[in-house]
């Protein structure tokens, strides 16, 4: 499926774009292994602002009902997972791109850089190429390569060559309400992610069930956000802890693939293994001597068993910190297309979350 849409970013007046008025976003809706992806193509209100980062800044003080009604039910769900399209600001971007969830607006996404590379590809953002098509799709976090599979008639599975990832914290001490202290590893893959393993707390990423998994990561974030300043050698704007990776301990480099659960935002869970997550977690493995350069490591979804492949491929510095630029590959569907619209009296119809 390749959806009929203009390779320019189509925005509405602001004057129509109150809940009082007429509402009409249009959406292409994918998925990355599971994870569902709903790409806004049109009907935001023009974005203030002159970096990413300042529209990202805008997008959370004056549109967020947009995304409450997007992400929120009625036509969404708790764990809905959005990209807003917007005009880049860097030179050589492609296409840029906000991220939204049912917390926010996060600073990067790797599930949905794989499906913005087919999206790109099959919508004429870019001119295809044999047997691969490069889409640079800007980031909160950055601008961030995709490599998209073509075969002159289909595009397929897709890679992406991350923001400068490092390791943040190994081993640091946290005190957790009803678990005592525990050591954490915390890294950065365009986001901040603590690492901790599910034997250590008697549960297994593959077989428990979800829901202790999610218990348990939230009560680690609420531990790690209150003992754990984070900083970031950029932007303050990127220092903040956005989610908690439950793995299987198996981090020693194998052939055989990895599992984990990534619980983000407002106690999300991530369907696929997490782009970004899977991203940090190769950062924080190569600095413990897990995973060579080049060393390419299968990692698996706790949740439905679906696979992305990461590797650490070059050194490079992240403002004054050691970092490393990680590969990680994976394949987006499409699901179908959409027109979300708002009627004056639907005051349900403005989004609510039932958990």
């Amino acid at each position: 499926m390749a959806a009929s849409i203009s390779s320019t970013v189509i925005q509405s007046s602001p004057d129509k774009m109150s809940f009082g008025g007429e509402i009409q976003l249009k959406t292409v809706e994918m998925h990355t292994c599971g994870e569902p992806l709903r790409i806004v193509i049109s009907g935001y209100p023009k974005f203030e602002g002159e970096t990413i980062l300042d529209k990202r800044r805008f997008a959370r003080e004056k549109l967020d009902n947009l995304r409450k009604m997007l992400m929120f039910e009625p036509r969404g769900h708790y764990d809905m997972y959005g990209a807003i399209l917007v005009e880049p600001d860097l030179a050589g971007a492609d296409i840029a791109t906000l991220f939204t969830h049912n917390e926010g607006y996060s600073t990067m996404c790797g599930h949905g850089v794989i499906a913005l590379g087919r999206f790109a590809v099959d919508n004429g953002y870019v001119k295809p190429q044999i047997p691969e098509t490069v889409v640079a799709v800007q980031c909160p976090c950055g601008l961030v390569n995709a490599f998209v599979e073509y075969d002159g008639k289909k595009t397929g599975r897709v890679r992406f060559h991350s923001v400068p990832a490092f390791a943040f914290a190994l081993g640091a001490n946290v005190n957790v309400p009803g678990h005592g202290d525990i050591k954490v590893d915390i890294g950065y893959g365009g986001a901040f992610y603590a690492f901790i393993t599910a034997q250590e707390f008697g549960l297994d990423v593959r077989t428990s069930r979800v829901r202790e998994i999610v218990d348990l990561a939230t009560s680690v974030k609420n531990a790690v956000k209150a003992q754990v300043p984070l900083s970031h050698p950029i932007s303050d704007d990127l220092a903040f802890l956005y989610g908690v990776i439950v793995t299987d301990g198996d981090d020693e480099w194998s052939d055989k693939p990895t599992a984990n659960i990534c619980v983000f935002a407002n106690a999300e869970v991530d369907r696929s293994p997490c782009g970004s997550g899977t991203t940090a977690r190769v950062a924080v493995q190569y600095a413990k001597n897990q995973l060579a350069l080049g060393q390419t490591r299968g990692f698996e979804s706790g949740v439905n068993g679906t696979m992305f492949t990461g590797k650490p491929i070059q050194t490079t510095k992240c403002g004054s910190l050691d970092a490393v630029i990680v590969e990680v590959s994976g394949k987006a569907n499409y699901i179908g297309e959409a027109t979300y619209t708002l009627e004056e009296d639907d005051l349900v119809g403005k989004g609510f979350l039932l958990r």
